[in-house]
């Protein structure tokens, strides 16, 4: 991989509505992202995709969605408003500011002054959450935070799951949700922002450490093979274990998947295990009890915690990057129809034939209830067969003369762009069988 295909990956995503920069007719704002058309309907089937595997399919899994905003002291709990902090440097030069782990992005700005001598401050902390106000009067505002990540949301609410469902130890808890940085250095497209979004799983367990072992490498495959079973490339895919001394805080044990990435191997999920850090620090702060007691010994413990935490964005970055595809002149991506944005589009061959355009209306309005379909009668076939590769959607139906005749379409195939006649009768199960 190189910058280039990251320029292209860039443009293709604003032409064909994946990404666009935040707020960009105002000058945009730093580190935030708007998801277009394509983009919403790609990021949606991921996290239903996410959703289904971890929760639907599982016994051993519930879901939930707590708030963005917590009470102040969740996050002195937590350990955030303390140790969510980055180190930073400031160029004397021209003040911009650089993690100080940085040691590549800091040796790239010294190049762009060309030849002067750059001086920095030495490193400074500053932390990560974002502040914001609640409250009518607004010099009676409360201080709070944005979370900086959606883990503690589940961990506050661990009694009230016990209380009200039948789960017992070892059991899980799911949740997809926003969450915010001050990030100081926001780049690589989607990959760092200031507002993102999460897929986590709090796996609680005994507290055993045969038990923390076997659930850990068993969430560390299946997160890796359920990436694998969306398309990623396996040589494009690593694990990567934490040492010791680069753990979090929390961290009995950590280890990231990672994405060969054009600016090198990098991080979009990780396995860690928490012990019983958050359960144990909740009730500390909170005064409340934050046991379980096992139906069947009666034995009371504060369970540990296996967590899973992918990046909704950096997953997504990273299946446009694996999935472009150029054949010569053609580009397109070779998204898994179970995530393309549209699984099938439909064009009348004409657009000026009234006939034409009305039979490729009644077969669009026959699939639209049961795939996610796109209408197209713009210019020529050709150019509609180069927006929808574009796109990603695996197959394209042309509505014809001989359709008229004997109730028959052409069906395209995004990869190899072969092509067949099926009978529109038959075209739901056709469609059906391929996803």
């Amino acid at each position: 991989m190189t910058d280039d295909k990251m320029q292209k990956i860039v443009s293709l995503a604003k032409r064909r509505g994946f990404v666009f920069p935040g707020s960009e007719i105002y000058g945009g704002l730093a580190g935030t992202w708007d998801y277009g058309p394509t983009g919403s309907l790609l990021k949606k089937n991921l996290k239903d995709l996410w959703w289904k595997d971890v929760v639907q399919m599982r016994d051993d899994m519930v879901g939930m969605d707590a708030a963005i905003m917590m009470n102040p002291r969740a996050w002195e709990a937590s350990g955030h408003t303390e140790a969510f902090a980055d180190p930073l440097v400031e160029c004397k030069l021209c003040h911009k500011r650089f993690r100080s782990d940085k040691e590549e992005e800091i040796k790239e700005h010294e190049n762009f002054h060309k030849g002067e001598k750059v001086e920095w401050t030495e490193p400074q902390t500053f932390n990560l959450l974002v502040k914001a106000y609640l409250g009518v009067l607004e010099d009676k505002q409360s201080e709070l935070y944005l979370r900086g990540e959606i883990t503690n949301g589940v961990h506050v609410n661990f009694k009230n799951v016990l209380d009200s469902t039948r789960v017992r130890v070892p059991f899980g808890v799911a949740q997809m949700g926003k969450a915010f940085r001050n990030e100081i250095t926001p780049g690589n497209f989607i990959f760092r922002s200031r507002e993102f979004e999460q897929m986590e799983t709090q796996f609680y367990i005994k507290p055993d450490e045969k038990e923390g072992e076997k659930w850990f490498e068993y969430w560390k495959q299946n997160r890796m093979d359920w990436y694998l079973s969306l398309g990623l490339k396996k040589e494009n895919l690593r694990f990567r274990d934490h040492e010791p001394d680069k753990r979090a805080h929390y961290a009995r044990a950590a280890t990231d998947i990672e994405y060969n990435a054009p600016w090198g191997w990098d991080e979009f999920m990780g396995i860690h295990h928490r012990g019983d850090w958050d359960l144990a620090r909740h009730e500390l702060y909170s005064g409340q009890d934050m046991n379980y007691t096992d139906p069947e010994t009666g034995e009371k413990y504060i369970p540990w915690d296996i967590e899973t935490s992918a990046g909704v964005d950096r997953s997504f970055l990273f299946l446009l990057l694996d999935s472009y595809t150029e054949d010569g002149d053609r580009v397109y991506l070779k998204l898994s129809p179970k995530l393309a944005p549209y699984k099938v589009a439909v064009f009348p061959l004409v657009g000026n034939k009234e006939d034409v355009v009305n039979k490729a209306r009644e077969v669009y309005d026959s699939l639209k209830s049961n795939f996610s379909a796109d209408w197209d009668d713009r210019g020529n076939i050709g150019k509609r067969y180069y927006a929808q590769d574009e796109i990603g959607t695996p197959w394209c139906i042309t509505v014809d003369y001989k359709t008229l005749e004997d109730n028959t379409v052409t069906i395209r195939d995004r990869d190899t762009t072969a092509q067949v006649r099926v009978e529109v009768d038959k075209l739901s199960d056709w469609l059906q069988n391929k996803i």
